[in-house]
């Protein structure tokens, strides 16, 4: 189906108008206009929220509107989000939290209040599957959508119902969202970050191979500086370099990487969107103020980090059976180190019991300035934490956390800690 208009090939994004010539819209008079040949004939889509933390946070402060806004966890911390203003001084998400200070040392810094970000986060996503049941959520704050099929419901083509969603996610959510339109995921996830913010992109399998063909091999998702200086000593270093290579050669070299790449270069993605893709990990991290080395303020901030992780296991109606313990250095140096379980666990002590014994072997004195936990290998909570005739004291802790969790519910997190916590506040009080 065909709604009226939707034969153009420019579509107004204020007003929804069909633009078939000219800059700017005839009936608004707006010059945000979208236009590409087979603008209406495509239908897989990547959306992702616009520096969606410091978004947030401006939607709630107007004051913030126009200074630049970081989101990160204090000075040794990293930057999480960066508003536009700030990135245009250079910072950049990731980015060691003083480097980002010395590029702008005018900028505000907000710690995260990951909350506030679920509930939007949340109200995004509602809009996305008010649209069509195939979305592929890829973190918070974007996602893939497959609208194929879905013009009789809309009326509309799948351009002009994107288009009609970023306004209804502005004028309900208070932020903005930028979309990528495509023939197939990759695609549709490079489209969206051609025209940020606000933005709306196209790009047709026709024009893809000459479009990617002069972009650094890092252009491609998935391969990251080390995997970047890799493929650029053996003599790959653009797009077009992958073009022209025999994709025999870089499966011999590479292996199914090198199949991958192959097909990325010519911009080819057989991927489907997956409505039902399922978490791998969840965990939990922090990084310091100061480098810290003794095992026992280490173990009090790795609890407080299982409980997190534990929460969030809970929320989810999901368990692991893997608990991994991620360090990182003064000198930036990363350690992991994983223990896998007999049974699948999301009880907040088992986490911290096997994440505390893999930190004793760590803890010799070196200065750490972050730490995390992590649970993988995640099945459903029903199959975790089986009761036992000879061992009853995963049973004991279920009792207890529930009865902790239930409390929690009723009068708040901070009305309830474990006693290692409680140890660790007292401490900072002493050192008062």
């Amino acid at each position: 189906m065909t709604a009226p208009g939707d034969s153009a090939s420019g579509l107004c994004r204020d007003c929804l108008a069909p633009v078939p010539h000219g800059l700017r819209c005839p009936a608004c008079g707006s010059p945000r206009v979208v236009r590409h040949p087979r603008l209406h004939a495509l239908a897989i889509a990547h959306v992702d929220c616009d520096a969606f933390f410091a978004a947030v946070e401006k939607r709630d402060d107007p004051s913030l509107a126009h200074v630049p806004l970081i989101i990160g966890g204090g000075k040794r911390g990293v930057v999480s989000t960066a508003c536009y203003i700030a990135r245009i001084h250079g910072v950049r998400s990731a980015m060691p939290m003083f480097k980002a200070l010395a590029l702008c040392p005018q900028a505000v810094v907000l710690k995260p209040n990951m909350e506030k970000y679920r509930k939007a986060g949340h109200e995004v996503r509602a809009l996305m599957q008010a649209l069509t049941p195939l979305v592929e959520p890829l973190s918070i704050d974007e996602a893939f959508l497959d609208l194929s099929g879905t013009q009789a419901l809309h009326g509309a083509s799948p351009a002009r119902t994107l288009a009609r969603f970023a306004l209804e996610v502005e004028r309900q959510v208070g932020i903005t969202v930028s979309v990528g339109l495509a023939a197939n995921k990759f695609l549709a996830k490079t489209a969206s970050d051609l025209d940020k913010p606000r933005g709306f992109s196209v790009l047709g399998q026709e024009e893809a191979a000459a479009f990617l063909a002069p972009r650094p091999v890092t252009f491609i998702w998935g391969v990251g500086a080390a995997f970047g200086t890799r493929l650029a000593s053996d003599g790959y270093t653009t797009i077009a370099d992958l073009q022209r290579a025999d994709p025999a050669v870089l499966a011999a070299r590479y292996g199914a990487e090198g199949l991958r790449l192959s097909r990325l270069a010519f911009g080819l993605d057989t991927r489907k969107v997956e409505p039902h893709r399922e978490a791998k990990s969840v965990s939990a991290e922090t990084t310091f103020e100061r480098d810290i080395g003794a095992l026992r303020t280490l173990e009090q901030t790795l609890y407080a980090l299982a409980e997190e992780v534990s929460e969030r296991l809970k929320r989810g109606g999901i368990a692991g059976r893997t608990v991994t313990l991620k360090l990182k250095t003064a000198d930036f140096r990363q350690r992991t180190r994983s223990r896998t379980l007999e049974a699948a666990t999301c009880l907040a002590a088992r986490i911290h019991g096997a994440a505390r014994d893999l930190l004793a072997k760590e803890a010799d004195g070196t200065l750490f300035r972050l730490v995390g936990v992590g649970v993988s290998d995640l099945c459903p909570i029903a199959d975790a934490d089986p009761a036992d005739l000879v061992d009853t004291t995963t049973q004991r802790l279920k009792a207890a956390e529930g009865a902790m969790d239930e409390l929690r519910a009723r009068f708040g997190r901070a009305a309830l800690s474990r006693g290692i916590l409680l140890d660790a506040t007292t401490d900072r009080r002493k050192r008062r």
